[in-house]
């Protein structure tokens, strides 16, 4: 008991394996946001997409209308498929 009570560097070790052990478990267990990483496939169907509603990479003179215009098109479709409207209310029929 004397050897607890001088040394405090396992009391110490278990604190800091018990704090990571939470921290990791806390980590893992975050739900999928938008800053996640994609897969490949999922880029490359979202440059389908955006080439589908008009934009061109290659074209850099209309550069940032083309990508504003393709952007706005890509969200009307994805709030459609949402069935979300354009106010971000949920759309009845």
């Amino acid at each position: 008991m004397k050897g607890l009570a001088m040394n405090p560097l396992p009391r110490v070790a278990l604190g800091v394996a018990a704090a990571c052990c939470f921290a990791s478990a806390a980590a893992l267990a975050q739900p999928y946001t938008a800053s996640t990483p994609l897969t490949r496939a999922q880029v490359r169907a979202d440059l389908i997409e955006w080439r589908q509603a008009g934009y061109d990479p290659l074209d850099w003179i209309d550069y940032p209308e083309n990508a504003q215009r393709a952007g706005a098109i890509v969200a009307q479709r994805r709030a459609a498929r949402a069935g979300v409207g354009a106010s971000g209310a949920q759309m009845t029929q």
